[in-house]
């Protein structure tokens, strides 16, 4: 029997990480959940707002990630800020690893979401914004904010 996709996919979506970086490529990946934490996920119960993804040993890590506890988990519940494996082809890792190294930036999640019943994890190579960058974003923002008003009238 095939798996039914829910009617939003979209879990949860780190809104600060294209506040404070540039967003260079992004990347997908799986994510190694046990039952308790796939059950907090369709509640949509995820918050990615302080998280981070780091390499560790050719492994790629999550960490600092909420996941709520589930409600009906008792003692089977899991921790809710645990390191979790993100599964990704080695070549990726590799990839990540050497810009890591070469040109500086981090690696943060961008959102959960469901993808043919599975979650998964949109993972970003980003650099970071200086205070400078962050206030011309806003700027640009603004501007086309107001030209589409514009338009409309």
């Amino acid at each position: 029997m095939p798996r039914q996709a829910p009617k939003d996919p979209v879990i949860a979506t780190n809104k600060k990480a294209f506040h404070d970086y540039t967003i260079v490529e992004r990347f997908e990946a799986g994510i190694q959940l046990t039952g308790t934490e796939v059950k907090s996920c369709r509640e949509r119960a995820v918050q990615l707002g302080e998280s981070y993804i780091k390499i560790l040993n050719g492994q790629i890590f999550l960490l600092n990630c909420h996941i709520a506890a589930y409600g009906f988990g008792n003692r089977f519940n899991h921790p809710v800020k645990r390191e979790r494996r993100l599964l990704m082809h080695k070549k990726e890792i590799l990839k990540l690893q050497q810009w890591l190294g070469t040109r500086g930036g981090t690696l943060i999640p961008l959102k959960f979401y469901f993808k043919e019943g599975l979650v998964k994890v949109e993972v970003a190579y980003a650099q970071g914004k200086t205070h400078a960058d962050q206030r011309e974003t806003l700027r640009k923002r603004e501007t086309e904010m107001v030209m589409r008003r514009a338009l409309r009238k």
